[in-house]
């Protein structure tokens, strides 16, 4: 899948931004790299056929491939505690995947629940997990095009929402302390809230979007 394909070029500007501070678009460029990164992952451990073998190549070193490593670490952790919560989201929002429009309106009132109460680091990996539950949905239902809109709709949320509070911190590496501690429960007591907020607000998004289907 075209959208998916990572030139060398492109991985060492996002990386290179790491060494100073960024600017809102490459915070917003550096999200999506993150989240094809994060959809490819999931992608490949669900066994989706979606493309070809070149287009799964390892992300390339540096501070990117650590901070992707540790956002993969972390939704590891948060699907372990609820494995049901980030799967089949498309059934979850009773949605139909052959609508961009609906896609990316489920997409955005999904993300824009998870932050209502604040920001934190587990509402920003609940967000990839989310994308990419969805994307592993859209793609076997047979619309693996949705990929390269639910990586926009991030982007655009990023962008949004997120870049203010993301430049406050230094940008993507703060994420990094997520993972200072080596004692498992100190990390999940915020893996734990982040999937009671997106459990809870489930239900009432299928209501949001229910009279638009």
């Amino acid at each position: 899948m075209e959208v998916l394909r990572r030139s060398s070029v492109f991985a060492a500007e996002v990386m290179e931004v790491f060494d100073r501070s960024p600017t809102d678009k490459e915070l917003v460029s550096q999200a999506k790299a993150l989240c094809r990164d994060y959809i490819n992952s999931r992608l490949i451990r669900a066994g989706v056929s979606w493309s070809k073998p070149e287009h799964n190549a390892p992300v390339p070193g540096g501070k990117l491939a650590e901070v992707s490593a540790i956002l993969l670490r972390l939704g590891d952790e948060l699907e372990y505690i609820r494995p049901n919560v980030y799967r089949n989201i498309a059934r979850q929002l009773n949605i139909s995947l052959h609508s961009e429009t609906v896609v990316t309106d489920a997409f955005l009132a999904v993300a824009a629940q998870i932050f209502t109460a604040g920001i934190t680091w587990g509402k920003v990996v609940s967000l990839y997990a989310v994308a990419a539950g969805l994307a592993v949905d859209c793609v076997r239902h047979a619309q693996p095009a949705m990929v390269h809109t639910i990586v926009d709709c991030l982007g655009e949320f990023v962008r949004k929402t997120l870049v203010t509070w993301l430049k406050r911190r230094g940008g993507w590496a703060d994420i990094t302390k997520c993972v200072v501690s080596t004692d498992p429960s100190l990390r999940s007591h915020w893996l734990v809230a982040a999937v009671c907020s997106f459990g809870h607000f489930l239900k009432a998004i299928f209501f949001v979007l229910l009279p638009e289907r």
